[in-house]
């Protein structure tokens, strides 16, 4: 399993939502590339960006900091927020990000969508699927839609496409814990899938109990800032 620190970006700060609301932020002191750094100090090889001035707007804002971020580290980049079509996708990689994170457009611009999964190695994509009772919902987890995350997944698949990251909207940003039960019915269906666990992870433990249900990553963004885990016994669950 590997873990994904986060650094959720609003107004070039640092952040994280409740439940994806905007009323329920909180500021973090630290800048994205600080907190880049001390990531990649403590042995991290990956990070989970979040442009959600992006998501909320559909214009991408964070290009600028993934750019400093890549020139001052090795860290490999997944990035999502405000990707509105295939046109946004040759800026973002020139930035140097390594994966993208697809939710909404797969959802709301199936063509679009169809475009950017046909062009590029569905090796570069992950589908962002977050879901209120099993049910995927969009634009910054303001609308709830009638698509199921398993008709999501099968759709998905048959672009080649087979990273998922999934985050249950009703437990993010609270610690208190994960969706256990949620992701082990994903992979109990679709056992190939490397599935990324996101949303309420409270403590070590809870890592390592997501850990056993075998999913291919898990990320990681209050309970570092509340310092509610360790970086350093993080890391070593991660090697």
């Amino acid at each position: 399993m590997i873990i994904i620190p986060a650094i959720d970006i609003y107004e070039n700060k640092v952040v994280r939502l409740k439940k994806g609301d905007f009323n329920q932020v909180s500021f973090y002191p630290q800048t994205p590339l600080d907190q880049a750094m001390k990531y990649e100090e403590h042995g991290f090889r990956y990070l989970h960006i979040i442009d959600l001035s992006g998501s909320k707007t559909g214009n991408i804002s964070v290009l600028d900091t993934i750019r400093e971020i890549k020139a001052r580290t090795n860290l490999l980049v997944e990035f999502g927020g405000g990707i509105r079509s295939e046109a946004d996708i040759p800026g973002i990689f020139m930035a140097g990000v390594d994966r993208l994170i697809i939710g909404s457009l797969s959802i709301k611009d199936k063509p679009e969508f169809e475009k950017i999964a046909q062009r590029y190695d569905p090796e570069s994509i992950i589908i962002a699927a977050d879901v209120k009772d099993e049910m995927i919902a969009v634009q910054g987890w303001t609308e709830q839609t009638n698509v199921s995350i398993y008709s999501h997944i099968e759709y998905c698949q048959s672009f080649g496409i087979n990273t998922f990251l999934c985050t249950d909207i009703a437990k993010d940003g609270l610690l208190t814990g994960t969706n256990k039960e949620l992701y082990s019915k994903i992979l109990f269906r679709y056992p190939d899938i490397r599935l990324i666990a996101s949303g309420g992870i409270k403590d070590i433990e809870d890592v390592r109990a997501v850990g056993k249900i075998n999913v291919h990553g898990v990320v990681i963004g209050r309970a570092i800032y509340e310092n509610k885990i360790d970086l350093k016994e993080l890391a070593q669950i991660g090697k």
